[in-house]
């Protein structure tokens, strides 16, 4: 048996989504094919505007409604200290450990071997949010993979060169095994690690 075209197209689509096989994309599908039409058509309008209202904040890289996000236009935030982490959903898991101050995003992580430099990141906006001399302190986020390590060890070493000691420069701490995703893990871990991280040293 060979299916419509229109419920081909939506399985390829379904398909290309990260964790979605095959299977899994025929059952979205068929259950897309029972929904209330209203409720299809809701949803397909949610796809369009995630892509045409969704904005890149022109400050942290985050992701918000406007060209400011929600944490940037918070004038109640602690504009001295940033987190750098490495994608908005960083960001989302990290605002239930209670942290007060504000991010950097930067949309990725060095790997040489994928062809991903600093150059391919937003890392050269960080150093130039770097001059303002409200920051006092960045606190690196990466996930704690081989190239979250390798990207917060780079990150560290540019600032030093460029900055001194001006900015201190810490690690999140205990709690995130190596190899963790910050997204996926629970408040009170990522509270551990905020609360227990380390400065670097030189």
């Amino acid at each position: 048996m060979t299916l419509p075209k229109s419920i081909l197209n939506v399985i390829d689509g379904f398909s290309s989504l990260p964790g979605i096989g095959p299977k899994t994309a025929q059952r979205l599908a068929f259950y897309l094919l029972k929904m209330p039409k209203d409720d299809v058509l809701r949803f397909s309008k949610a796809l369009a505007d995630v892509k045409e209202k969704t904005q890149i904040c022109k400050k942290c890289f985050n992701v918000g409604d406007s060209d400011l996000c929600e944490v940037c236009n918070d004038s109640g935030r602690d504009k001295s200290t940033i987190c750098v982490v490495e994608s908005p959903l960083d960001v989302l898991a990290l605002e239930g450990s209670g942290y007060k101050g504000v991010y950097h995003v930067l949309h990725g992580v060095i790997n040489p071997i994928a062809g991903i430099g600093p150059d391919e990141i937003f890392f050269e906006q960080l150093l130039n949010r770097l001059n303002d001399d409200e920051i006092h302190e960045i606190i690196l986020a990466n996930n704690t993979t081989l190239e979250g390590e390798s990207t917060a060890l780079y990150i560290h070493k540019e600032v030093r060169r460029k900055f001194g000691n001006k900015i201190r420069v810490s690690r999140i701490g205990k709690g995130l095994p190596l190899g963790a995703d910050i997204e996926y893990a629970d408040e009170g871990t990522l509270h551990d690690a905020l609360s227990g991280r380390v400065m670097y040293k030189g």
